[in-house]
């Protein structure tokens, strides 16, 4: 099994890789762990990847105060500063506090370069407390990558979490906003959620998660074709390398999954420090 990796990880080296969904930590608060954020950086590097996205999401439903998120975000531009020619930043904001998110985000993209927008499960990606942040992203033309999944085992665990249904309602009232739908492979029914987007253009997904369920990627790119997905790791990086290499879709359409172009010009934002 080793090998049939290892003889395949050309298409990683060959190829220009960017990887959509990743964390960064700190080790206590306003101090990134350095550690960390230097082997996550270490292993894409030695695995083909010249581009990561990073954010600081804060898990706790609806209580996340601005102190805490403008903190996170620190954290994020500290990770970003440590290694600028492989890091790029996702400003995490909670919509509850409207005001403050949307300064928020302005700091981070003006100040910051952080170049798209990274929400939880605080709200519903639909719910009207999100649609000022929308607009606000729709303006600075960057794309909002969304905690999501369809859970059929414990949804009370997570009761604000967006599926397919949400993405599709935020889709139809923003059609010129740009979302990500996150870790096709989160969790949960994942076939139901690409059904629902797939009408819409505005909505992309990435393939991480570590749910490497063998027709995942072939029905992803079914649904919605390979120019609507984007690469992501989140954490379980092997899993998401491995189910990209494993699935029986095209050579071409592997490689645009990794490069995702239609999403490039955002990395671009990063580049003026």
């Amino acid at each position: 099994m080793l090998d049939f990796f290892c003889n395949r990880m050309d298409l990683f080296y060959n190829n220009p890789v960017v990887n959509w969904h990743e964390h960064v930590r700190e080790i206590r608060p306003e101090v990134l762990d350095t550690v960390a954020a230097d082997r996550l950086v270490q292993a894409a590097q030695k695995l083909g990847m010249y581009k990561l996205l990073v954010s600081r999401p804060i898990s706790a439903d609806r209580f996340c105060p601005p102190e805490d998120f403008r903190q996170a975000n620190d954290i994020v531009a500290a990770a970003v500063a440590r290694h600028p020619d492989v890091l790029r930043g996702m400003c995490f904001v909670n919509p509850g506090f409207q005001k403050e998110a949307i300064a928020e985000i302005r700091r981070c993209v003006h100040e910051l370069h952080m170049v798209g927008v990274k929400l939880y499960h605080q709200y519903f990606i639909h719910d009207p407390v999100l649609f000022p942040l929308i607009e606000a992203c729709i303006e600075l033309d960057i794309p909002i990558l969304m905690h999501a999944g369809k859970l059929c085992v414990d949804p009370l665990s997570q009761p604000h979490l967006s599926n397919g249904i949400h993405f599709a309602a935020a889709a139809r009232r923003y059609p010129e906003a740009h979302f990500i739908m996150a870790h096709i492979g989160g969790g949960g029914d994942w076939s139901w959620s690409l059904k629902a987007i797939a009408p819409y253009r505005n909505i992309v997904a990435d393939i991480s998660g570590s749910v490497i369920d063998r027709p995942m990627i072939e029905q992803s790119v079914a649904a919605l074709g390979a120019d609507r997905l984007l690469f992501g790791t989140d954490g379980s990086i092997s899993a998401g390398i491995g189910k990209l290499l494993g699935a029986d879709i095209p050579e071409n359409d592997k490689k645009t999954i990794l490069a995702g172009e239609n999403y490039r010009r955002f990395l671009e934002r990063g580049e003026a420090r």
